[in-house]
C-alpha cells in the first residue's frame, strides 16, 4: 500500500514542478517560427509525394486489368478462324495500356522513378506478360527486354491526345519526350508469367486438335526454364520463387507432349483434351501429396 501512494506520490511531485500557466503557455507555438514553416513544408512534401503513389497504384492497377484483357483475348487465336484479326485486336488494346504507362512517366516530374517503382511493378509485369505472349504468337521466340523499353518512349504528340492540354502548355512542352523503362526484375517476373500462359495455350491448342503447337511450346519453356536456371537463387527472391511454378507448367507440357507422341495416333483429336487434364490432375495430386 505504502509502494503505491510512494509511486503516486512520485507523480504528484513530478507535475508540480511545471505549473498548469506554464503547460497552457507552451501549447501556443508561433506558427511563423523557423521551426514550423520547415515542418509545414515537410509535410507538403510528405503529402504530394503520398498522393503520386497512390495515383501511380491506380494507374498500376488499370495496367494490370487492361493486360489481363489482352491476355484473355490472345487465348481465343486458338480456337478463331482468324488470327490476324486477333493480332490486330489486341494491339489496339496493348496501345491503350501504353497510353496508361505514358501517363505513369509524367508522375515523377524530375524526381527518381525507382522511389515509386514498388507502386508500379505489378502493372509492369502483368504488361511484359501480355507483350511477350503476343510476340510469341507472332514470332514463336520471346521478346528481348530493349524491344520493349523501345515501345516506351513517348512523343509530345502521344502527351497532346492523351492529356488534351491546352495549346499555352502544349507549345511548353511540344519538344518535351517520356520514356519508363522496365527493369531486368520486372522483366523476369513477367516471362516467368508467360510461362503459364504457354501452358493454358497448349492446353487450348490439344483441345482444338492442334498438335503442333504444344511441341513448340514444350521446346521454347525448356529454353526460358534453362534460363532461369543459370540465375537459380544468386537472383532476386521473387525470381526464385517463380521457378517452381515455371517447373510445373513445363512438366504440364511435356506430359501433353509425351501424350500427343505415344498415344496421339490411336486417340482421336477430338478426345485428347480429356486425357491431358486427367493427366494434368495426376500431376497435381503427385505435386499435393509431395
Amino acid at each position: 500500500m505504502s509502494g503505491r501512494e510512494g509511486s503516486g506520490g512520485f507523480r504528484k511531485r513530478k507535475h508540480d514542478n511545471f505549473p498548469h500557466n506554464q503547460r497552457r503557455e507552451g501549447r501556443d507555438v508561433n506558427s511563423s517560427s523557423p521551426v514550423m514553416l520547415a515542418f509545414k513544408s515537410f509535410q507538403q512534401e510528405l503529402d504530394a509525394r503520398h498522393d503520386k503513389y497512390e495515383r501511380l497504384v491506380k494507374l498500376s492497377r488499370d495496367i494490370t486489368v487492361e493486360s489481363k484483357r489482352a491476355i484473355f483475348l490472345l487465348h481465343r487465336i486458338t480456337s478463331a478462324p482468324d488470327m490476324e484479326e486477333i493480332l490486330n485486336e489486341s494491339e489496339i488494346k496493348l496501345d491503350g495500356v501504353r497510353q496508361k504507362i505514358l501517363q505513369v512517366a509524367q508522375e515523377p516530374s524530375g524526381e527518381d522513378m525507382h522511389q515509386f517503382h514498388r507502386a508500379i511493378t505489378t502493372g509492369l509485369q502483368e504488361y511484359v506478360e501480355a507483350v511477350s505472349f503476343q510476340y510469341f504468337i507472332k514470332t514463336r521466340s520471346l521478346i528481348s527486354m530493349d524491344e520493349i523499353n523501345k515501345q516506351l518512349i513517348f512523343t509530345t504528340e502521344d502527351n497532346g491526345k492523351e492529356n488534351k492540354i491546352p495549346s499555352s502548355d502544349a507549345q511548353d512542352k511540344q519538344f518535351g519526350t517520356w520514356s519508363l523503362k522496365i527493369t531486368p526484375v520486372d522483366y523476369l517476373l513477367g516471362v516467368a508469367d508467360l510461362t503459364g500462359e504457354l501452358m493454358r495455350m497448349c492446353i487450348n491448342s490439344v483441345g482444338n486438335g492442334d498438335i503442333d503447337t504444344p511441341f513448340e511450346v514444350s521446346q521454347f519453356l525448356r529454353q526460358v526454364y534453362d534460363g532461369f536456371s543459370f540465375i537459380g537463387n544468386t537472383g532476386p527472391y521473387e525470381v526464385s520463387k517463380k521457378l517452381y511454378t515455371l517447373k510445373q507448367s513445363l512438366a504440364k507440357v511435356e506430359n501433353a507432349c509425351y501424350a500427343l507422341k505415344v498415344r496421339g495416333s490411336e486417340i482421336p483429336k477430338h478426345m485428347l483434351a480429356d486425357v491431358f487434364s486427367v493427366k494434368t490432375e495426376m500431376i497435381d495430386q503427385e505435386e499435393g501429396i509431395s
